[in-house]
């Protein structure tokens, strides 16, 4: 196998031997170390990789360049490798300082802190890293493993758990990858009609079977399977004989935050998913106003991080169909699934987040998966290299988006409804748009039609101050527009409002107790209309829409569970 590059851009002699020395003693078996001191030789080795195929892992150049080319060369290293980190080197501050994740210097050198800032908010790097003092700097390397672990996972250097078999331009195909790609399970894609899929297909004697085909690492083989089929291959869909404490429904940030919680606290919690672990926050490539991650964090590493917490801490975790009604059950709930089974539980938390709206333009449902794409669709991105696409959406997850497939398209256009992106998206994500040159954004414009017949070829648009419309040729347009809640399957007696998001504690009606209300006390402040029935996250009316919000709801209703558990009329 190829070893990946790590290229280091400084021009000072003495940090550059350090640097080289740093990372050939920990790296050098594994990693092709390459350094260089002037940003014109640095650019010719990066085109001579790409031209070899081989893949660069790192660049790295110093802080103190980034005015005198070293800016314009990470801008040249995205566009001939997207997929590798980019990272400036600081200045330490001496040779003695400790190891600090944010250097002293940088904070107290406004010369070296602007250029650094200036180059995170718009997007020219990754992050930036303390040069390395002599000796064992494990503050250094840290950084360096979490940046190569990342990128790993992003190029799928992983050996792949499944390979998919199906046709190119299919909607199932592409639901599969994106189910995959969100639950962090790596695979191969081959077309049916290639040489290897071919070869796959006739090896796994499901030649002639419905398509997509799928095969595990086991050998376990499928035609067309839903989730509950893939979630039991995997092991996600074995429910708990008895009756748990709490069922919590959705784990997306706000039900594996309660899920934590509650598990970390001894009760027995079971948590229900229907697609993803990580819920729609899962599709983000990049979260970087999270508290704690400075370098930010993509929604699928902190669900899989989530993830980890939860299982460690005891609590069962099910990837199955959706969750088809709820009704009282003695002194607790009866949850009904998909596949006509069954969950006994003494309480329940409803996370089950929210869903983007369908575009109802004439000529979108046909090509759903062959160029139009519901949510961000990371699996989708690198084939995207080379092509335009649309997006149509002014939210965050819409920013996150259009900066993600920058790095692959050879131009992202953000769709927006309204005059403005400044009351939707945050102001990090706007100057880092601002920053890309091949991101653009048209106003007031929204999508009334495609064309394509097995592929998106174009988008008709129309400007909303005109009315006028336009045809434009498009690879793709990914659909991150308005928000739908999860709650069609709850009985009638679990208040809503008008749009369908669920009412709790002081948003009940405006009587004491509200209707039907069967206890002396109020509900509690995540409680629903069904005492022992908590909503947490996007679902809730009001709440707010940040994944931050979503595991604070998260953690406050796994404590309110414990405390209607503990009440003096609920079972023991």
């Amino acid at each position: 196998m190829t070893e990946p590059a790590l290229l280091v851009l400084d021009d000072e002699p003495d940090d550059l031997d350090q640097l080289q020395r740093t990372l050939g003693r920990r790296y050098g078996q594994e990693y092709l170390v390459i350094c260089e001191a002037s940003a014109a030789a640095a650019l010719d080795r990066l085109a001579q990789l790409a031209a070899d195929g081989r893949p660069v892992a790192i660049v790295c150049a110093a802080a103190a360049m980034i005015d005198s080319g070293g800016g314009e060369f990470l801008a040249m290293a995205r566009r001939l490798h997207p997929a590798a980190k980019r990272v400036l080197t600081v200045p330490r501050g001496g040779s003695s300082a400790p190891t600090l994740r944010v250097p002293a210097l940088l904070l107290q050198d406004p010369s070296v802190a602007q250029p650094v800032l200036r180059a995170m908010t718009l997007g020219v790097v990754d992050t930036y890293l303390p040069s390395p003092h002599g000796g064992r700097d494990e503050g250094f390397h840290l950084a360096i493993s979490e940046l190569l672990e990342e990128w790993a996972r992003d190029s799928a250097e992983d050996q792949p758990a499944v390979h998919i078999i199906g046709e190119q331009h299919s909607a199932r195909a592409h639901e599969l990858r994106d189910l995959l790609t969100r639950n962090g399970i790596p695979f191969e894609f081959s077309p049916a009609d290639s040489d290897r899929g071919r070869l796959l297909l006739e090896q796994s004697r499901h030649a002639g079977s419905a398509l997509p085909v799928v095969i595990t690492y086991t050998g376990h083989t499928l035609a067309d399977p839903n989730a509950d089929e893939l979630g039991a291959a995997f092991g996600l869909a074995t429910l708990p004989a008895g009756t748990v404490d709490v069922a919590i429904v959705g784990a997306g940030p706000a039900g594996l935050s309660a899920a934590v919680y509650t598990a970390s606290e001894g009760l027995a919690t079971l948590l229900i998913e229907r697609e993803a672990i990580g819920g729609q926050a899962g599709s983000s490539s990049l979260i970087r106003n999270y508290l704690g991650f400075p370098r930010g964090i993509s929604g699928r590493s902190l669900a899989n991080r989530a993830f980890a917490q939860v299982w460690s801490f005891g609590a069962g975790t099910v990837v199955t169909g959706p969750v088809t009604g709820l009704r009282p059950a003695g002194s607790g709930y009866l949850l009904s699934l998909a596949d006509a089974s069954e969950v006994t539980c003494r309480s329940v938390v409803v996370a089950t987040g929210v869903s983007y709206r369908r575009l109802d333009a004439p000529g979108l449902a046909p090509l759903i998966g062959a160029g139009v794409y519901y949510g961000a669709a990371a699996s989708e991105a690198r084939a995207m290299a080379g092509r335009r696409v649309f997006i149509a959406g002014g939210a965050n997850s819409a920013g996150q988006a259009a900066v993600n497939l920058a790095r692959h398209a050879s131009q992202v256009t953000l769709l927006v409804r309204r005059d403005s992106v400044a009351a939707t998206m945050s102001r990090y994500l706007i100057d880092e748009i601002d920053g890309t040159a091949n991101i653009d954004i048209r106003h007031n414009t929204e999508v009334v039609g495609a064309e394509g017949d097995e592929q998106l070829e174009a988008l008709v648009l129309q400007d909303n101050t005109t009315g006028v419309t336009e045809s434009v040729s498009g690879s793709a347009l990914f659909v991150l527009i308005g928000a739908d809640p999860h709650t069609d399957w709850l009985p009638a007696g679990v208040q809503r409002d008008d749009h369908g998001f669920l009412l709790t504690g002081s948003d009940l009606r405006r009587v004491d107790p509200p209707d039907g209300w069967p206890l002396q006390r109020p509900p509690l402040p995540l409680e629903t209309s069904l005492p022992g029935v908590f909503a947490a996250g996007d679902v809730r009316q009001r709440s707010v829409k940040r994944v931050a919000s979503a595991v604070g709801e998260g953690s406050i209703a796994a404590t309110q569970v414990t405390q209607y558990l503990q009440e003096p009329d609920q079972p023991s």
